[in-house]
């Protein structure tokens, strides 16, 4: 099975120290990570999903924007005809989960999650 991950902070949100933790834990972990950095649009990150062939995309989320920007990577990874898992990491209230679960992503995981945790959670979307 492919374990190709792409990660990416969407939005202005430039708080970027997590996800690269996040990122070492993935590789670590035997995944193969495409970082694309801070400042993407749903759409940039998509297309780089598609360009990319990965198996699961993690957007960095702590601007409090993630009940539109979420929906929309979803949204933008449909429209390019492509059935990839998203996984939303980062600050992320509990009230809101069932609405990005509605909207297509996989998994929230939030500040604090152990390494291991982690993985076995961007391995289980894969299942």
């Amino acid at each position: 099975m492919s374990r190709r991950v792409l990660l990416a902070k969407v939005g202005l949100d430039g708080h970027d120290r997590g996800v690269k933790v996040v990122a070492r834990i993935l590789r670590d972990g035997g995944f193969e990570v495409v970082y694309l950095g801070l400042f993407n649009t749903p759409e940039g990150v998509a297309a780089a999903a598609r360009d990319e062939d990965v198996d699961v995309v993690g957007i960095s989320m702590l601007s409090g924007a993630h009940l539109t920007l979420a929906p929309a990577v979803v949204a933008a990874l449909r429209a390019l005809g492509l059935d990839i898992p998203v996984v939303v990491g980062g600050i992320v209230p509990d009230a809101d989960l069932a609405e990005l679960q509605a909207a297509g992503v996989a998994a929230v995981l939030t500040p604090g999650t152990p390494a291991d945790e982690i993985v076995a959670t961007v391995t289980s979307v894969l299942a």
